[in-house]
């Protein structure tokens, strides 16, 4: 075998292996449940994140905080060991009895539902023209719909805004 040829393998195994990335990532998309979740805050000026924002998601963890009667407002401020699921479309913490790395903290009253901040925050790619989407939008209007593999943090799809109760991805509305 020569060099050619040994170049040519080489590059074949490693289109291989990012189409192979690829394709999980599109099944994970197609197979796994998905829903929307509360976005909390971005990070828009930091000079060397490149088209990606870091965004911070709030779920609903009614089964996670419970309020307290003492002088907290909560029964405890973070949570690790959380597993998302998805209700009614919205994305929701409960326990969980193996690791997952998923943290809630900060927990808070709105609109009747207890909230808490999803940690780590997920990363969005931005394409190079496209216009950032969060611009423009008041904060606690935004949504994020992202897959729950089955392991890991959530991964985004599209960003949404609530309309007359309900959520609708943007660009539909």
């Amino acid at each position: 075998m020569n060099q050619f040829q040994k170049g040519l393998l080489f590059a074949v195994i490693q289109v291989l292996l990012v189409s192979s990335l690829g394709a999980k990532f599109l099944w994970d998309r197609e197979t796994s449940p998905r829903g929307w979740a509360l976005l909390e805050g971005y990070d828009p000026d930091l000079p060397i994140r490149g088209r990606y924002i870091n965004i911070s998601l709030s779920v609903k963890a009614d089964a996670v905080f419970r309020p307290s009667e003492g002088p907290a407002p909560f029964a405890g401020y973070a949570r690790e060991n959380v597993e998302l699921r998805v209700d009614k479309g919205r994305i929701i913490a409960v326990p969980a009895d193996r690791s997952t790395g998923l943290t809630l903290s900060a927990p808070r009253l709105r609109d009747g539902e207890i909230l808490a901040t999803l940690s780590p925050p997920v990363v969005y790619f931005l394409p190079e023209h496209a216009a950032d989407p969060l611009r423009g939008h008041a904060m606690g209007t935004l949504f994020l719909e992202v897959t729950l593999p089955e392991r890991g943090p959530p991964r985004p799809i599209r960003f949404g805004t609530k309309v007359g109760g309900e959520i609708v991805p943007l660009g539909t509305e």
